[in-house]
């Protein structure tokens, strides 16, 4: 029996990224960027307003807020048009209304000393404005605004190049492309971008008794659930998905259906293929097309598995059981990790924390448990916990309802056949529900 790391070792080796393509930033969300971006013009392209305000010299405001002197006849006001003067009450600076600037306006605006524009958030800045005082700061004026507190120079304006400068990268090669770095890319005027893109993966249904969901089972027949679950399993981890779905139990048929897709994919994933008639069906069909081996690995469940390379690029195959829970754990630890690689993922594997079991955990001996659970986090001492659903690591490991309400993986190792309450295991996270 080969030990998971070992098989795992052999199927990340065969993990090859599709070549880099250039595409549309709409269509790069969640891509490896592929190349380094350099900006070819400052952003902001120019001073802009970063408040809705008033377009200031910031000298000319310098004295609003401060407290009025005893005296104040004696004052200088440096020709700032000071308003409701009171001793020992803070002073306000009133200045004319002389323009509105908006988000887009083309037409300069020229300021003059102690004037002042109202600007919108995004409005180019007036010449001669250094400012903008915030719109809460004054009382609204229009023809004439009073203004209750001084600014620095720079206050609220947003300088050009003050994001990215003429030469800067934007977003760099091995960059994942979020949202930010999409609306960045969309800010410097770069409309496509090149990116590693999504593996390709086929997933087909191999099963006499299987039939369609859009059809009746007959006596005997079942849906073809595992092409459903499998091809959900590799969208969310990120491949390009082709739900192939039931191929014929006939050798030339199957062949032929497989070498298809062996051109249009860089992963196949066959289930229902190890154990019974369809095994030797597989085995059959694709024997001269590549090394293909069936073994049993030390997990459970998913224990029968195979895995090789086919066709003339050497595609990674792999052969899954055609239990949908032993089908759904394999593609997690085997070829989930396959398409992250591909993806360019620097941790393609599953965060890993440790949680303190809540009741005891029973396993398989001398085989690596991956049992479905619960994890949780005790409020007060902010420790995780895991709870397994299920009772038995044998009797119920076909059950998908039970799969459905896990959160979480609890990995117990070979050699350890049983957890009481309250000991430390590790807890793989599988995706949150929202």
């Amino acid at each position: 029996m080969r030990s998971v790391e070992d098989h795992l070792t052999r199927v990340t080796a065969a993990a090859v990224a599709p070549r880099p393509v250039r595409v549309a930033i709409s269509e790069a969300q969640g891509l490896m960027c592929a190349e380094e971006v350099v900006t070819e013009r400052p952003m902001p392209g120019f001073d802009q307003a970063a408040i809705d305000g008033y377009a200031v010299r910031a000298v000319d405001v310098g004295l609003a807020g401060a407290i009025a002197p005893a005296d104040v006849e004696d004052l200088d006001s440096g020709g700032a048009d000071l308003v409701d003067l009171t001793p020992g009450e803070p002073m306000i600076v009133a200045l004319p209304v002389v323009g509105d600037v908006g988000p887009g306006a083309r037409t300069p605006t020229r300021l003059q000393p102690r004037q002042a524009v109202r600007v919108e958030t995004g409005a180019p800045m007036p010449t001669l404005a250094d400012a903008v005082i915030p719109l809460r700061w004054t009382d609204g004026g229009e023809q004439k605004v009073k203004v209750g507190h001084g600014v620095e120079s720079g206050d609220y304006v947003r300088r050009i190049g003050d994001d990215v400068q003429p030469g800067d990268v934007a977003v760099r090669a091995g960059s994942i492309i979020g949202p930010a770095q999409v609306g960045l890319l969309a800010a410097v005027g770069q409309a496509r971008v090149m990116v590693h893109p999504r593996p390709r993966m086929s997933v087909i249904s191999v099963g006499s008794e299987l039939v369609d969901i859009d059809r009746s089972p007959g006596p005997g027949q079942i849906f073809d659930v595992n092409s459903y679950a499998l091809a959900a399993a590799g969208r969310d981890a990120g491949a390009d998905v082709n739900r192939v779905g039931i191929a014929e139990r006939e050798t030339s048929r199957m062949r032929e259906v497989v070498e298809a897709q062996l051109i249009r994919s860089e992963i196949v994933v066959i289930c229902g293929a190890v154990g019974g008639k369809s095994s030797r069906v597989v085995a059959d069909a694709l024997s001269d097309l590549g090394d293909l081996e069936i073994v049993r690995v030390g997990m459970h469940p998913g224990s029968v598995q195979g895995f090789g390379r086919l066709g003339r690029d050497e595609v990674p195959t792999f052969l899954l059981p055609s239990n949908p829970v032993s089908a759904l754990v394999t593609f997690e630890v085997m070829v989930r990790p396959l398409i992250r690689i591909a993806l360019g993922k620097r941790q393609p594997m599953r965060r890993v924390i440790k949680a303190r079991t809540i009741g005891p955990i029973a396993s398989v001996a001398g085989r690596k448990g991956y049992l479905r659970g619960q994890l949780m986090r005790d409020e007060r001492s902010g420790e995780y916990l895991v709870q397994v659903i299920g009772a038995s690591p044998t009797g119920s490991s076909h059950l998908l309802a039970e799969l459905a309400e896990a959160n979480c993986l609890i990995i117990v190792e070979p050699d350890v056949e049983e957890l009481g309450t309250g000991d430390e295991v590790e807890v793989a996270f599988l995706a949150q529900r929202g």
